[in-house]
């Protein structure tokens, strides 16, 4: 019997779900469940696996993650299957009416019945956890449930006009990826731009703005997935792309702030094949119309400055005292443990936000099963003034061939204060 693994994951159970089960419902739930992270929204921090309760700030007020576990009072031991595929794939929840969109249910439409019976078979096996909910932070007449029935008839799919590809199909590697990145990986919630109505702008690959990237989500703007930018993956392999996935890091960056996560809970488990299937998808996504392909190419003008301890450019001694240790003075860090910052689409997005964030927040890379060691890059937020954090993320923006805009002292302080 498979039963929910501890949140966060043990390194010991890492390789428990590494590939779909040929067969046993609860089983292929169980590595669903992986597929989709499900255990991230749906585990407060300290608390039981799937009993709900994180609290996720949106723009009309704090919204609190459901109870999943199968306790009858608190949870959903008393659903029927019929009562789960409406919460998960149409976003009607027994009992309380439209879901707000913080659970991906337009994504969700996509899954196929059948995966869907599965990850209901594994819900009903882990262990039932009594516990409720806090009531959503949200002020009326924001609170009322009526409107969120228009949004959905508006903007969510309707799971019975949705083509989902049959199963033979699905060996086909970017069908196979297809499936998952827009269904129950909804990569689309973080990497796509939201209209004002807060849908996403697209839902599939037929969209280009679909997976384009997204705007700032809780503290970090999710970047680009199309072969587009400085920021996009058009330097990166398919191999790239698998690697990062399983082990949080490859030779061009690292994951930082909610990618961090999923990696943790979710993409270090799946199949080489799963794995796989998303690169080649994700490598076929054309730029975005208008989008700059620019190649980086390697400048070694500011390291040969350093070398000789010509440190005069804006910001580059503070590079020296606080960066150069790990990521050297030439930029190129420690492939697999130090990011390189030449040619890094995190250093080169158009928008410095998460260079400013990591800055002034510091990060800490994921252990994961096949890379157990983890690196903390230290805050300097507290020692370093907001015009010396503008300085220095100029200075890795504008060296080794990086060609990204300036950073002013005003960005820093505007995301200081957030």
């Amino acid at each position: 019997m498979v039963t929910a693994t501890p949140y966060p994951p043990s390194l010991a159970g890492a390789q428990a779900l590494v590939a779909p089960a040929a067969d046993g419902a609860v089983a292929r739930g169980a590595y669903l469940a992986r597929l989709g992270d499900c255990v991230a929204c749906h585990t407060a921090p300290g608390g039981q696996p799937f009993a709900g309760g994180l609290p996720m700030e949106s723009p009309i007020g704090t919204i609190y993650s459901s109870n999943i576990t199968p306790d009858e009072a608190t949870g959903i031991g008393g659903y029927s299957f019929e009562d789960f595929d409406r919460a998960v794939r149409h976003g009607v929840a027994r009992g309380k009416g439209s879901l707000y969109p913080a659970m991906p249910y337009p994504s969700y439409a996509r899954v196929s019945e059948q995966d869907m019976k599965d990850l209901f078979a594994y819900f009903q096996s882990v262990p039932a956890v009594r516990t409720q909910v806090p009531d959503n932070g949200i002020p009326w007449p924001l609170s009322m449930r009526w409107p969120l029935s228009v949004w959905r008839s508006l903007f969510a799919p309707d799971p019975a006009k949705v083509q989902v590809a049959k199963s033979s199909a699905l060996d086909e590697p970017r069908l196979r990826g297809a499936y998952l990145v827009e269904g129950l990986g909804h990569c689309g919630t973080c990497h796509t731009p939201r209209a004002f109505t807060m849908q996403e702008k697209g839902l599939t690959a037929a969209d280009p703005r679909f997976l384009s990237g997204g705007a700032a989500l809780d503290g970090w703007v999710a970047k680009s997935l199309r072969s587009e930018g400085q920021d996009g993956l058009a330097r990166w392999s398919a191999q790239d792309l698998v690697d990062l996935l399983r082990t949080g890091r490859n030779s061009h960056s690292a994951v930082f702030g909610g990618m961090a996560e999923v990696v943790t809970h979710s993409t270090q488990y799946m199949s080489n094949a799963d794995l796989h299937a998303i690169a080649t998808y994700l490598k076929a996504l054309e730029p975005k119309p208008g989008a700059v392909l620019p190649a980086h190419t390697y400048d070694a003008t500011a390291a040969n400055a350093l070398w000789r301890g010509d440190d005069r450019q804006r910001g580059a001694a503070i590079y020296v005292d606080s960066c150069a240790a790990c990521h050297r003075t030439d930029g190129r860090g420690y492939q697999q443990v130090f990011p390189a910052l030449a040619g890094n689409s995190a250093v080169l997005s158009r928008d410095p936000h998460n260079l400013i964030t990591i800055i002034l927040k510091g990060h800490q890379l994921p252990a994961t099963s096949s890379r157990p060691s983890t690196f903390t890059m230290p805050a300097f937020g507290w020692r370093l003034t907001d015009a010396q954090v503008a300085d220095v993320a100029t200075f890795v923006r504008s060296s080794w061939g990086n060609q990204a805009g300036a950073v002013e002292t005003g960005q820093v302080a505007r995301l200081r204060k957030d």
